[in-house]
């Protein structure tokens, strides 16, 4: 069994890899080849003696080792990251503050003005992930995630209950009864599909062809530009419509079962910085929940 720590680049390289459940995603966030993500992964495990990932057809998973050393290097990364800031002065004036792109684009975007004018020395550090990691992502203050449910090894607050339905551009030109002969997009990997839709209204469906994308800024893109109708929600979905960007050609919209939710790491319990954009991140939730009628 080695002794000592491996090198750091090979744990960064293992913590990417478990975020994305994927080398290719790894190797995206971390400018590298796939081959080298691969390499430095099977160079650490042969430093630990076992395996950290089963190499599935499709996808990693990680092993029971990999569940275990995983939040030890992140907790590590962590350590690091408050350390540093302390070294250069940034304790709690830069925010790092991670969600999905769609969030940020169009729900965070329109609204950042307003904290900008309520907090001038609060400074964001925006990142943006296509899929959100199953822990707290690394050097992240404050998340925004979007979930059926986060794992229970996260401590998460759900911001928001809301609804899902087709969009489309402003005169496109589609019935319920024409709806399977149009072109179809759907953020993949989510319970908010198509059917779903359909079959919350008992609308008789016949499995049509599906594009799926795994961003909503894709889909909404798409659309918008009349490619076709896809799936998008309250939040995602409100400034677009109210732009006139979009429209909504149904009447129907179904309970989704994905939520947004707000994850404070503990570092950010101490900066008042991250408890200031945590605090408004939660006002804006509520005030859009309290503007719908909705519940949560």
């Amino acid at each position: 069994m080695a002794q000592g720590l491996p090198p750091l680049g090979w744990l960064r390289t293992f913590e990417a890899a478990a975020r994305h459940l994927s080398f290719t995603g790894a190797a995206h966030d971390l400018n590298m080849t796939q081959s080298a993500v691969s390499q430095q992964i099977k160079s650490l495990e042969g430093y630990l003696g076992q395996p950290l990932f089963h190499r599935r057809p499709r996808a990693l998973e990680l092993t029971e080792a990999g569940i275990t050393y995983l939040p030890v290097v992140r907790d590590a990364f962590r350590t690091l990251l408050r350390g540093t800031r302390a070294v250069t002065g940034q304790t709690g004036d830069v925010v790092q503050v991670i969600c999905n792109l769609s969030l940020a684009c169009f729900w965070l975007a329109p609204r950042l003005p307003r904290f900008r004018a309520a907090h001038p020395d609060v400074l964001l550090n925006l990142i943006t992930e296509l899929w959100e990691p199953r822990e707290m992502a690394e050097n992240a203050d404050v998340e925004i995630r979007y979930s059926v449910r986060p794992s229970d090894t996260v401590r998460a607050e759900q911001l928001c209950s809301e609804y899902y339905y087709p969009v489309c551009a402003p005169g496109y030109q589609v019935t319920l009864d024409t709806l399977q002969q149009h072109p179809l997009y759907e953020c993949s990997n989510l319970l908010c599909s198509w059917a779903n839709w359909a079959e919350d209204q008992a609308l008789p469906w016949n499995n049509p062809p599906i594009i799926s994308a795994t961003t909503f800024a894709l889909t909404m893109s798409i659309a918008r530009t009349g490619g076709g109708l896809t799936l998008a929600h309250d939040t995602i979905a409100t400034w677009m419509i109210d732009q006139g960007e979009l429209v909504v050609p149904f009447e129907h919209r179904a309970k989704m079962a994905e939520a947004y939710y707000l994850i404070l790491s503990p570092q950010a319990e101490r900066s008042p910085g991250a408890l200031a954009f945590a605090n408004w991140i939660r006002a804006e939730m509520a005030a859009d929940m309290t503007r719908r009628g909705y519940v949560l």
